[in-house]
């Protein structure tokens, strides 16, 4: 077969850097875009970050004050005047600041946390430190604190711990034992038990003794699969107590800590700076992108001078795609805006009423709404945050299954798991509602929701069965 020359008209779709760009900047959530955007005004030099004295503001583009400056910043704008309608829930402030305290609402997502300055294992040391305890045993002591994990347990067997130690010690288990007993007399209490059972017992042998504690102790040492599943006729019966006792002693043992190392752990704090903030304003829901996530960039003044009379600088192409990534996060806080806008809208009865007035919503009817893709909804709902009255919510909360009523309509999974919710928190909890009873409950009201689908949203909100919250 001989070869030729042959022309094909074909079309396909290509990603410029542009739209590749766009794309990417998405996606990204408000910490990842700040460190991309650190990213390339460390790599552009006609780029450059616009400081500017804070001050309550709205999403704009300002126009440029010359030819060869460009800015992207939110314009300045006069707060709404105040009215019997307008919920001032952020105060004088238009914005929300994403600094600890900002809200009083106890629904925020996320919360200010002090991670500990001093770790488990130095509070116990200190205390080594004060012992009077040969310098041997104080050595194992202090292996044995090594071996401890955050909960403050005692995770490792004395056997196997004696085997990662040096031959040459010649250590004994006995050793390792009375060094152990040494630990367990340490602050907090409860720290080196091999597991909860002991741990408890560990803070019982503390309490003043009397019935109740003596009661206590007998549960946890030798019947506590009992209690946790509740089985209290049986254990009414091998106590020998009765009901009044047996709720003391229940008291008692609640009121004990499973983790007493907890509160040293250094714990990693989590901030979630919101992408929009959410207000009612003359008796209408209403949007506004948070000026401390918005990014304010603008051409570099001195650069851009230099460009204009020396064309053949080299900086053109960091120019372009200087202007493209000022038009890119322009378009990317423009398009979370219309979106978020677009749910509030659907989703005001959620604003007025609650999780139990949450409708049924799907990323395809906000993109047939705003006639985009519904893979950018989903970029978009992606952990981007909207701060609200009732709260934080990533934008993808607002959408969910829903499940079919009598009437033809269609409930929201999050209302459905609201209202049970509410249902076992007003229960009598001596006689708790099973999951046919809330079926049935739910039923009367409209909504054929099966049993099995009840257990599903009851595990999902961390509820226990009816025989774990069933009580004396």
């Amino acid at each position: 077969m001989k070869p030729s020359l042959q022309l094909k008209l074909s079309q396909h779709l290509a990603l410029t850097p542009q739209l590749q760009q766009s794309i990417r900047l998405l996606q990204l959530s408000t910490l990842e875009l700040e460190q991309e955007l650190e990213k390339y005004l460390q790599e552009n030099p006609l780029l450059e970050r616009e400081e500017v004295e804070y001050a309550p503001q709205q999403t704009g583009v300002s126009e440029a004050d010359s030819a060869d400056t460009e800015k992207f910043e939110p314009d300045a704008a006069t707060p709404p005047a105040s009215s019997a309608d307008d919920e001032s829930w952020l105060g004088e402030e238009s914005s929300y600041s994403s600094s600890p305290g900002s809200f009083d609402d106890d629904d925020n997502d996320y919360q200010d946390v002090q991670a500990a300055t001093t770790s488990l294992r130095e509070h116990l040391s200190r205390q080594l430190g004060l012992m009077s305890i040969p310098g041997r045993d104080q050595t194992l002591v202090q292996c044995l604190i090594d071996a401890l994990d955050d909960d403050g347990y005692l995770t490792q067997s004395l056997e196997d711990l004696a085997e990662t130690l040096p031959p040459e010690l010649e250590i004994e288990l006995e050793e390792l034992q009375i060094a152990l007993n040494h630990l367990q007399c340490f602050d907090p209490t409860g720290v080196g038990a091999r597991n909860a059972q002991e741990c408890l017992a560990l803070q019982l042998e503390t309490r003043p003794a009397d019935d109740t504690q003596t009661l206590a102790l007998k549960i946890v040492r030798q019947h506590i699969d009992l209690l946790a599943a509740r089985d209290f006729v049986k254990l009414k019966k091998l106590c020998e107590c009765d009901d009044e006792q047996l709720r003391e002693a229940q008291f008692l043992i609640r009121s004990l800590n499973p983790r007493p190392g907890a509160k040293y752990a250094a714990l990693e704090a989590r901030y979630i700076t919101p992408d929009v903030v959410v207000r009612k304003i003359r008796g209408v829901w209403t949007v506004n992108i948070n000026s401390d996530a918005f990014p304010r960039l603008r051409i570099n003044s001195l650069y851009a001078q230099i460009l204009t009379r020396q064309r053949g600088s080299g900086l053109a192409g960091q120019l372009q795609e200087a202007r493209w990534l000022i038009k890119n996060v322009q378009q990317r806080f423009d398009t979370i805006l219309r979106v978020a806008q677009s749910i509030v809208d659907r989703q005001r009865q959620f604003f007025d009423h609650g999780e139990v007035a949450m409708r049924p919503l799907v990323l395809r009817e906000i993109a047939d709404l705003l006639g985009l893709h519904e893979s950018t909804i989903s970029r978009v709902t992606t952990q981007k945050y909207m701060a609200t009255p009732r709260g934080i919510f990533e934008l993808k909360y607002f959408f969910g299954s829903h499940v079919a009523t009598e009437a033809g309509g269609a409930c929201s999974a999050t209302a459905i798991r609201a209202l049970i919710k509410q249902l076992i928190g007003a229960e009598d909890q001596k006689k708790p509602l099973s999951d046919s009873q809330l079926s049935e409950i739910l039923g009367q009201q409209g909504i054929v929701v099966a049993r099995r689908t009840i257990a599903k949203y009851r595990e999902a909100l961390s509820i226990p069965p009816v025989k774990l919250r069933k009580t004396i």
